[in-house]
């Protein structure tokens, strides 16, 4: 990893900001710390005292690094096995607190942000999420402004068409966390339900690596004995959940002996759990071994 021992280096200055816009870009933890070691390659061997303004020269090394990440990751979530999600990554419980902050980086926005193009995901991040001019976004991706704008116009309406509708009541949502961990640990089939939107689906995203359904469950009955089903396997005997911050957002930590095995999140939608999704690949958990704050 980089060293990050006080400096006046400006990549050290940015650098929640620069991980905060490629984890936004990629949803994923790995590939954004993969893009801030480029990128400090690339400050590191650039002859700083021609660049007028680092900051935008980082940004810009960002965006671009992950846009072509995120073109050739495209190719390889084709064949993925089940369903992908992004990575989970634990947050400060204060940025709940800052709706429009949490949201931009909530697991659902993540999942929205994959159907859109990488230029136009990059385009919406930069725009809608670190307020960046059209002018300094059309500076960034090399386009012309009038380009940028069109993009940025698509990008807002594709997003708000499918943006989910959520609470955002921090207390139901801390009881219902908490009442779907007691059904969990009790097996209580019954109330698992109960806390069940009649419409609600489940994602689990174990990348054919661990067992996971791999297609999306519907229905609170057949969501609650999978559930249920998986947490009676023997090979998750002495599996304990936490709450959590995840993603901006309070969600549960599966845990055995103290190591996180899986990351569940989900919308809130009239006291009800409509939308659900467990992240158990084993390969996408090092967001939930992080400092929480990392994202901005």
């Amino acid at each position: 990893m980089i060293d990050q021992a006080p400096t006046a280096d400006p990549f050290i200055e940015h650098r929640r900001l620069l991980f905060a816009t490629a984890y936004r870009m990629l949803g994923t933890v790995t590939d954004a710390e993969d893009v801030l070691q480029d990128t400090w390659l690339k400050w590191h061997a650039t002859d700083q005292s021609t660049v007028q303004h680092p900051k935008s020269y980082l940004v810009r090394t960002v965006t671009n690094l992950s846009l072509n990440r995120l073109t050739s990751a495209r190719a390889t979530r084709e064949t993925y096995v089940g369903p992908w999600l992004p990575e989970p990554l634990l947050t400060t419980p204060n940025i709940a607190e800052e709706t429009e902050l949490a949201d931009t980086v909530s697991t659902a926005m993540l999942v929205v942000l994959e159907t859109l193009s990488p230029v136009e995901r990059a385009v919406f991040v930069l725009r809608e999420v670190f307020g960046y001019t059209h002018a300094e976004i059309a500076d960034t991706l090399d386009k012309p402004e009038a380009t940028v704008r069109q993009i940025a116009h698509r990008a807002r309406a594709h997003v708000q068409s499918r943006r989910p509708r959520f609470d955002t009541d921090t207390g139901e949502r801390a009881h219902v966390t908490e009442q779907f961990m007691s059904a969990c640990a009790g097996g209580d089939l019954n109330a698992l339900m109960d806390l069940l939107a009649p419409d609600v689906t489940s994602w689990s995203d174990g990348g054919g690596v661990v067992t996971a359904a791999r297609r999306p469950l519907h229905g609170p009955d057949h969501v609650a004995r999978w559930i249920l089903g998986v947490l009676a396997k023997p090979t998750v005997a002495g599996v304990e959940l936490t709450p959590a911050h995840i993603n901006g957002e309070l969600g549960a930590l599966a845990s055995i002996g103290g190591n996180p095995v899986a990351a569940f999140t989900y919308d809130l939608v009239d006291g009800r759990i409509q939308n659900l999704r467990f992240q158990v690949n084993p390969h996408k958990l090092k967001g939930l071994y992080l400092d929480p704050g990392t994202v901005g």
